[in-house]
């Protein structure tokens, strides 16, 4: 229990500590080029999302409002509905915004990943999948869609517990993590598509699930910065996510095994 709790802590601190060296990465490399359409992405893709957002929040909390029946603390309960309608647009619009932004990402990013797994291990030092623009895109797609179906499984209820006085916070903080966790996930597994199938990445990431976390925990802060949170959060996040991800593959010799070994893929 111990050594299980100690092993996540120290790789949600080695998720975040990945980023420091990020930005340097990047340009040591001459990765830039790669994020441009990315980046576009992420751009039109928030700013829809904010403008959906500021539209439907007081129809939501309106609807809210009107599940409270009676007369007495219907005024506190609409103001309460009023900012509950925006926080719940608000995390489901980053929901949706981080898995359509990562899964339409995929095939820019997997070069990238490549890129920092040969320059951390030699070029020639290791062997993995040879994938295609439209099979990286399939599965970017087929990964942040099971990730946003059970993201949003825990997060409804979640939000719902939120709403309990005091003890919401830390329904409130899960939501975080959670939101960190699944991100964390889509980031890693531009890495992981080129040495594992479907199944064996979501076991790898479950067995990791620290790294997921503390690469998702900035992920998502700094999308809360404006404008430039939705420029720099992509490169920066998969740049960190594929360089704890190689260390760690390196770490437990699956870099050859996991390509070299077909292995039967399930959903």
């Amino acid at each position: 229990m111990w050594i299980k709790t100690y092993s996540m802590i120290k790789e949600i601190l080695d998720g975040i500590k990945a980023y420091f060296g990020a930005f340097g990465m990047i340009s040591k490399l001459g990765l830039w080029k790669y994020f441009t359409i990315p980046i576009l992405i992420s751009i039109v893709t928030g700013v829809s999302i904010f403008i959906a957002a500021y539209f439907l929040s007081g129809y939501v909390g309106s609807f809210i409002a009107k599940l409270w029946v009676w007369k007495w603390g219907a005024e506190g309960f609409a103001k309460v509905s009023t900012v509950f309608g925006g926080i719940f647009i608000l995390i489901i619009g980053l929901l949706i915004y981080k898995h359509i932004v990562m899964a339409l990402s995929a095939p820019f990013m997997s070069p990238v990943s490549e890129k920092i797994e040969a320059h951390l291990l030699g070029e020639n030092s290791h062997i993995h999948r040879d994938t295609s623009f439209r099979e990286q895109l399939a599965r970017g797609i087929r990964i942040n869609i099971r990730n946003f179906g059970k993201e949003l499984l825990f997060t409804i209820p979640l939000l719902m517990l939120s709403l309990i006085p005091v003890v919401g916070l830390v329904f409130t903080i899960l939501i975080f993590v959670l939101q960190a966790y699944y991100v964390g996930f889509g980031n890693m597994d531009y890495t992981m598509e080129r040495h594992f199938k479907y199944k064996e990445s979501v076991s790898f990431v479950k067995k990791h699930r620290g790294t997921a976390i503390g690469n998702g925990l900035i992920f998502v802060g700094l999308l809360f910065i404006p404008i430039l949170g939705l420029i720099i959060t992509l490169p920066i996040s998969v740049v960190a996510a594929s360089t704890e991800t190689v260390k760690i593959l390196e770490r437990e010799n699956l870099i050859s095994s996991a390509a070299a070994t077909e292995l039967p893929e399930n959903s």
